[in-house]
């Protein structure tokens, strides 16, 4: 009889347990984590060559921290993000027919933050003259995954190479 008893408590705190946390989805493959952060970051990169910030700062999470070599100091958290590109919304580029190349994205993973390192060569026409390189950049995205979806939470973007001159004397 106890042992009954202790089966129907056992089966009445099982259906009665909270339910468990349902079992984490299997790890995303190196490939295809790559493949996700390459596509947004191409989906941002299309719209901010035709100076449309609006891809980049549908990525940015609310903590973004950002640097590139036309500031002077870091940018912290969207609205200053979000004030930093304000000016491009009206701006109208020179440039026609941009386009990129993104060079060599690497990936790495660490749990739920992962790295995106790549270079790109900016090409474009200017006014009355033919296609050219405009800009070489290294670019470092560091992403975190936030309910669900992938977002840049630090962004980095410096010139490859930049033709640093000595200070003069």
């Amino acid at each position: 009889m106890r042992s009954r008893f202790l089966w129907v408590i056992c089966l009445a705190a099982a259906g009665c347990a909270e339910p468990q946390s349902s079992p984490a989805k299997a790890e995303q493959s190196p490939d295809s984590l790559k493949a996700e952060l390459v596509a947004l970051e191409r989906a941002a990169l299309d719209r901010w060559i035709r100076v449309d910030p609006d891809g980049y700062l549908s990525l940015y999470a609310p903590e973004i921290t950002y640097f590139d070599p036309f500031r002077d100091k870091r940018v912290d958290g969207l609205p200053a993000m979000e004030a930093a590109v304000a000016p491009l919304r009206s701006m109208k580029s020179p440039i026609t027919d941009p386009r990129y190349d993104m060079i060599d994205p690497r990936v790495q993973r660490h749990g739920d933050v992962a790295l995106l390192t790549f270079n790109v060569v900016n090409y474009g026409k200017p006014p009355n003259k033919p296609e050219t390189v405009i800009n070489r950049w290294n670019s470092t995205e560091v992403y975190q995954r936030i309910d669900g979806q992938w977002k840049i939470i630090h962004s980095h973007w410096s010139f490859v190479k930049p033709d640093i001159k000595p200070p003069a004397m």
